[in-house]
């Protein structure tokens, strides 16, 4: 079991900071580029374990992809129609994103497709995304009635429906999305809120006709589209861990460059500037139908806040070093409406409850989210990772502040989507 350890106590954080291309746009890029006709060329792919996960398992759908190197790879797509049966079973890993969005891509093939993943993966739900392209006449067999890996998929002719979500969940709205390219009619998916938009701007991009109407979203079967080249930037997800890194530390200033500001993406900006967080964006600009800008942050005295609500989906991925933030802030932090979290690579509540009661803060687990105490001194402990990046992650961004060394097991699990996540911190002491 790998231990990573760190070394805490109020550390003075500087430097500069590039975080690895964005995970879900990076996981887009090859199925979207596979299902055009022609190359596609992506720049800044994210080379970590989930975005692999979609990589391969495009490349067992016959698309031939290529690291160039460099977060660098091309893909030799084969058009919509271009698909032919995997040899095996599809192994999407960790990678909830690789799962869902293929579901809906292998139910309106020609073929039977099976899919899996790994112990993580497999305890998550899976009904959300079956059970609407059921009612478009997908026939999805496996565990729990199709509502856990693995599953069986047998192609089907597929019929657009207007599908109003329970869930607000961008990886649902992505598979049908992705279903609806091949159903006859109008599929419409409505979103009880709006969820990140990244598969609607990339079908845009490739030229593909969307109705996007505030939580609406319409596709119709469209014609044959073009390979192009992608910049992917860097991953907001990633970002934030340094975000909080900074304002947490006393007389720490971190510029992290080239960072997807999606709208749909940037509560944790929100929340952390309404908690007193200095944090500045410079040079906005747009690449690949994707704003990205800079984002200068230094230390500051914070604030407890409440955290519910519209925001809950633009910042789900960061609401566990959100947490982290809120054990510093004066007064107490309540997180609610955050049921979702129960449902990711793990229990993230749970987790973070946990975790964070062990290094001495003042957490208290609620049903849907987390009250915090504030104005807490922490000091070092061994802690889990749970075998999620996130936690693990967060836990090290803790441990920076936390009085002597936090070991945090299975650290491992960085690699999901930030390989290099240790170096950079242990980089930024000044």
């Amino acid at each position: 079991m790998s231990v990573e350890i760190i070394k805490g106590g109020s550390r003075r954080l500087r430097g500069e900071v590039t975080p690895p291309g964005d995970k879900s746009i990076s996981h887009r890029s090859i199925i979207l580029s596979s299902l055009a006709l022609g190359k596609s060329r992506v720049s800044g792919f994210l080379n970590s374990d989930d975005a692999t996960s979609t990589a391969n398992a495009m490349r067992a759908l016959g698309i031939r992809v290529e690291t160039k190197g460099g977060g660098e790879i091309q893909i030799e797509g084969k058009g919509l129609y271009g698909l032919r049966a995997s040899k095996g079973v599809i192994d999407a890993g960790n990678s909830g994103t690789t799962a869902r969005l293929l579901i809906g891509l292998l139910s309106a093939q020609p073929f039977d497709s099976r899919i899996t993943g790994d112990k993580y993966l497999r305890a998550r739900p899976m009904r959300r995304v079956v059970n609407p392209l059921r009612l478009m006449g997908a026939r999805i067999d496996g565990v729990e009635d199709g509502g856990r890996l693995p599953l069986a998929i047998r192609g089907s002719r597929l019929t657009g429906i207007s599908y109003q979500s329970p869930v607000a969940s961008a990886q649902v709205k992505s598979g049908l999305l992705l279903a609806g390219l091949y159903a006859d009619g109008r599929t419409e998916v409505i979103e009880p809120n709006p969820t990140r938009d990244h598969t609607e701007r990339m079908l845009s991009y490739f030229g593909v006709k969307l109705v996007v109407n505030d939580n609406v979203i319409a596709i119709e079967k469209p014609d044959e589209f073009m390979g192009t080249n992608i910049s992917v930037p860097g991953d907001i997800s990633s970002a934030a861990f340094f975000i909080v890194a900074a304002l947490i530390n006393p007389n720490s200033e971190i510029l992290i460059k080239n960072v997807g500001i999606n709208p749909l993406r940037t509560g944790v900006l929100e929340i952390l500037t309404k908690m007193g967080g200095n944090i500045e964006i410079l040079d906005k600009r747009e690449v690949s139908g994707e704003p990205v800008a800079d984002v200068l942050v230094r230390s500051s005295d914070l604030r407890s806040t409440e955290i519910g609500g519209d925001l809950i989906p633009k910042a789900i991925d960061e609401l566990p070093v959100i947490s982290v933030a809120a054990c510093f802030a004066e007064g107490r932090t309540i997180i609610k409406d955050a049921g979702e979290l129960r449902v990711k690579e793990t229990d993230r509540i749970r987790a973070m409850t946990s975790e964070l009661n062990k290094l001495g803060a003042h957490v208290e687990e609620l049903k849907d989210g987390m009250s915090i105490e504030g104005n807490e001194s922490l000091r070092g402990a061994r802690c889990s990772s749970w075998g999620d990046h996130r936690i693990a992650m967060a836990i090290a961004v803790a441990g920076t502040r936390a009085r002597g060394e936090t070991e945090i097991e299975n650290a491992v699990a960085v690699a999901i989507s930030y390989p290099g996540f240790f170096a950079t911190l242990s980089g930024l002491s000044a």
